[in-house]
């Protein structure tokens, strides 16, 4: 079945607490994106976010981000008040969110909430502890001991607590008891409001599209916790760290510091961990979409130390193995691969054997060094089980891409590709969207900022940069009643 979608993460829709989150203007978002005809919401991980306020460092891989918390839903319950929340600062840019302003105020809120709770009575979260215990208790007492050390990573922390000595721990536990409580407390809301929000989309004809990164953060209780899962030495230090080579991007590649997974150990344990992991995963989405699939079949992997990803080589990973496993735990759940970048015959060969569709970027199709018509991404070369996109999270707009990343040769490259001399620049997002909308490719996902027009002032992340990156929102009134027509109107016209 021929099927669309927007892409929008949760951050970016409009709320009066600084940054979206699961409130009123989440399900008018749906009911929006049903009246415009599309099937699927895909979002950008929704994990308590880390370094340089990317969804991809995440303190986490199973908990939640409280900044989407529905402070709304507290003034309901009474555990706020509209005043309360009113007084704090979260900026005044409703088009950015100040990460800054909103670690200051939004705990503040977050701790009167607890405080009058009463949570540990809560039956619901008796339950919810009970139920998450596995990854719960440690990712608390990892948020409780962050905060204690001034949110120092673990591996600054006293030996016995980076080394989670058993006695240690246990007095720990009961010395920061009520914090551990406070971070619970958090996932349990956290909790409760998505599955309320993704029940809504289901019930409106809407699938959530997840996003997981391939990876997990070094300063996390994933790794605090896990350390045999990863590749450490004997003194608890990883001896080498994630990234990429030198590319379009980074002249110097991408050096992500993620700890490198010891693959011969998941293999051993039958990839619980990654089973564990998907089937969260599961319960948080209708589709999974994997960072970075390229490093199941080879990985790189870069000295701990260095500066730069220059001097890194390339590792095996465990190509169709793990992904035989997942199936058999989760037969027919769909999976979305994210097989850009450099694509090699083996990655191609591994998303074939899994049967997941890989990814289609427009904005990939034109560089002026590729000769002939022989792209990938060129849509006459697509298959039907393939997911197309205009660009995505790590993209400019096409709009920006169009006007100020190309060559003249290339943008005239488009226009001839596209049959279209005459569409003025500043409108050529339009036609790129009906040439994505009309390829063959069983799912086409177009990000928020295409469909309206904007700049790269809109672009959500520039790999390899810090600082301005995961920031930009859609205005209240943007998703107009004659936006919706003219998506529905595209929708409907190429059967999707």
């Amino acid at each position: 079945m021929r099927a669309s979608g927007i892409l929008l993460p949760i951050s970016s829709l409009p709320s009066p607490y600084g940054i979206g989150c699961f409130s009123i203007e989440a399900y008018e978002f749906i009911n929006k994106i049903k009246k415009a005809g599309q099937k699927f919401w895909q979002i950008l991980p929704l994990g308590p976010i880390g370094y340089g306020d990317s969804p991809y460092q995440s303190f986490s891989t199973f908990a939640g981000n409280p900044y989407y918390i529905n402070l709304d839903q507290l003034i309901s319950y009474g555990w706020l008040t509209a005043e309360e929340c009113n007084m704090i600062d979260f900026g005044n840019d409703v088009r950015s969110i100040d990460y800054g302003k909103l670690y200051n105020g939004r705990y503040v809120l977050l701790r009167k909430a607890f405080e009058r709770s009463n949570i540990i009575e809560n039956e619901e979260f008796l339950k919810f502890q009970k139920e998450e215990e596995k990854w719960l208790s440690d990712y608390a007492l990892y948020m409780a001991l962050k905060n204690e050390n001034n949110g120092k990573a673990w591996n600054e922390w006293e030996e016995d607590l980076k080394n989670r000595d058993e006695k240690a721990i246990a007095k720990k536990k009961e010395e920061l008891k009520e914090e551990i409580y406070f971070y619970e407390f958090m996932q349990f809301e956290f909790r409760r409001q998505w599955l309320a929000l993704k029940q809504y989309a289901n019930d409106n004809g809407i699938k959530m599209i997840g996003d997981i990164p391939i990876y997990v953060a070094f300063d996390s209780a994933d790794v605090w916790a896990n350390k045999e899962l990863f590749q450490f030495d004997e003194k608890g230090y990883p001896f080498a760290i994630a990234g990429v080579p030198p590319d379009g991007f980074s002249a110097t590649g991408q050096l992500w510091g993620n700890p490198l997974y010891k693959w011969d150990y998941h293999k051993k344990t039958n990839y619980q961990w990654w089973i564990e992991r998907l089937r969260f995963c599961y319960s948080m989405y209708d589709v999974v979409r994997i960072d970075h699939f390229r490093g199941f079949d080879e990985y790189f992997s870069v000295p701990y130390g260095d500066k730069t990803a220059v001097n890194g080589h390339w590792e095996k990973g465990p190509g169709i193995d793990l992904f035989n496993k997942i199936e058999e735990a989760f037969p027919g759940k769909e999976i979305i691969a994210e097989d850009l970048g450099y694509v090699t015959d083996t990655v191609r060969q591994l998303v074939k054997d899994t049967g997941y569709p890989g990814m289609k970027v427009l904005e990939f199709a034109f560089d002026s060094r590729d000769s002939g018509c022989a792209s990938d991404y060129l849509p006459h070369n697509y298959e039907k089980n393939s997911v197309v996109y205009t660009g995505t999270h790590d993209n400019e707009t096409v709009i920006g891409w169009f006007n100020e990343g190309l060559l003249p040769e290339e943008r005239q490259k488009v226009r001839n590709y596209l049959c279209d001399q005459e569409t003025p620049d500043e409108k050529i997002h339009i036609p790129m969207i009906c040439m994505a909308m009309r390829s063959v490719s069983k799912l086409c996902i177009i990000p928020m900022q295409d469909y309206l027009g904007l700049g790269n002032e809109a672009r959500m992340n520039m790999p390899s940069t810090s600082g301005s990156n995961w920031k930009w929102r859609i205005l209240p009134n943007e998703f107009s009643d004659e936006l919706i027509d003219q998506i529905y109107q595209i929708t409907k016209c190429y059967g999707r």
